[in-house]
């Protein structure tokens, strides 16, 4: 009966978990305070352009596209906490450098401080899951993920407020030097992990960074439970994109609200991915990564659907909460899986096949749903969103089968 609150302490007692999290409570600051000051700095500059505005996304999200994979393939061939400390290093070196800029020369320079920092956690973000894989337990690796997931909940509703009050009480050189002294800070927390261990370079055979990409793909089509989550992802993705860029006009068309209402939609689904987190922590010793990614897709084309038809400001306000309440579980899940079906030396490929496919649904539907609004009714695309959902939750069905038939030949076998 106790083996959960001891394998929860013994946990938080280890060195790993305790270094990542600081780490990532630093990198979350800056990345936030990044977010938003930037925003808010360029809106102010450019008087609120929207190519320049949508310059900012591109900056953030193309070296997904572009980086991903090519990160993830040197995450695997180098040391995890060295190329850990050494991007937040070269992210704190940049962001000086567009400070100097910021004073000496142009504005522009902040589109180069957001793209650096987000090449570099395309480099940096694989090598942290290698090290998950390395130094947490297996039976703790799901506990482990939900403390994490839910510290990413949190900034979801902190982040944007700590960017702004930033921004507006001291100004972007303020914000992009909290921005460098919060990935030192990350650097130097990093610099207690445990050390990388040393491989024998005669053991490991000479292989071209080519062979090891072509590698990376043969071995996720390889493995059903990866291939699988490939197409979870993409579903997801599409279903996300769809609706994501709509939340404005749920509230100006179908709740006939001014515009700034939707912050309320957007508290709603933070706060409630925040509690959500922390049930999933809680229930992540009861439940399978797969039973828990299900559940929260099932829920979630649920919420999707009640968000489209609402025309009630309360009932789309409790959709929200329901969505964000099992986000986590979702991230989660989908993380879990990652970890635990994946060799630690394929850890960084699985991550850059895996998270371009996410992000290329989401982006493609993002693109096409200004057009496809025009065209459809707002409600069709929230149905058509949570069908993609649903599409998603029966690819995954025949992995939540077979687990509850491992589950049940172990309850005879006992």
């Amino acid at each position: 009966m106790s083996s959960a609150p001891q394998g929860m302490s013994g946990l938080f007692r280890n060195r790993f978990v305790q270094a990542i999290l600081l780490s990532g409570l630093f990198l979350q600051i800056g990345i936030w305070v990044r977010n938003f000051s930037v925003l808010l700095f360029v809106m102010d500059q450019t008087g609120g352009d929207s190519f320049a505005v949508s310059m900012i996304s591109v900056a953030e999200f193309a070296p997904i596209f572009i980086f991903s994979f090519i990160g993830g393939t040197f995450a695997d061939r180098w040391k995890p906490k060295r190329t850990m400390v050494w991007c937040d290093i070269l992210s704190a070196i940049s962001v000086f450098a567009v400070l100097l800029t910021l004073v000496f020369a142009t504005w522009k320079a902040v589109f180069f401080a957001t793209l650096v920092s987000a090449i570099l956690s395309q480099f940096s973000q694989p090598s942290g899951m290698r090290l998950f894989k390395i130094h947490v337990p297996a039976e703790l690796i799901q506990a482990g993920m939900s403390i994490y997931q839910t510290m990413f909940a949190l900034f979801m509703v902190l982040g944007p407020i700590l960017g702004t009050f930033v921004y507006q009480h001291y100004g972007i050189q303020v914000a992009i030097a909290i921005m460098g002294v919060a990935f030192l800070l990350s650097a130097a927390v990093l610099m207690f992990l445990p050390p990388d261990r040393v491989i024998n370079e005669e053991d490991k055979p000479a292989t071209k960074l080519g062979e090891e990409m072509a590698a990376g793909f043969r071995y996720v089509l390889s493995k059903k439970v990866l291939s699988t989550l490939g197409g979870c992802f993409l579903s997801a993705g599409l279903a996300l994109g769809l609706i994501q860029p709509l939340g404005v006009f749920l509230v100006t068309e179908r709740l006939g609200l001014p515009k700034e209402n939707i912050q309320w939609l957007m508290t709603a689904n933070g706060v409630a991915m925040i509690i959500g987190g922390g049930l999933a922590m809680g229930l992540s010793k009861k439940f399978a990564p797969q039973t828990m990614l299900i559940i929260g897709m099932v829920v979630s084309a649920i919420g999707m659907v009640i968000t489209g038809l609402s025309t009630s400001l309360w009932v789309t306000l409790m959709a929200q909460f329901i969505s964000g309440l099992v986000l986590p579980a979702i991230q989660i899940g989908i993380n879990t899986m990652i970890l635990s079906n994946t060799d630690e030396s394929y850890v960084g490929r699985v991550n850059g096949i895996l998270n371009p496919l996410f992000m290329g649904g989401m982006v493609v539907t993002m693109s096409l749903a200004g057009w496809l609004k025009e065209m459809f009714h707002i409600v069709a695309m929230y149905e058509a969103a949570a069908v993609l959902f649903v599409i998603g939750v029966i690819v995954m069905l025949p992995l939540y089968r077979k687990e509850v038939r491992q589950t049940g030949s172990a309850g005879e076998a006992s």
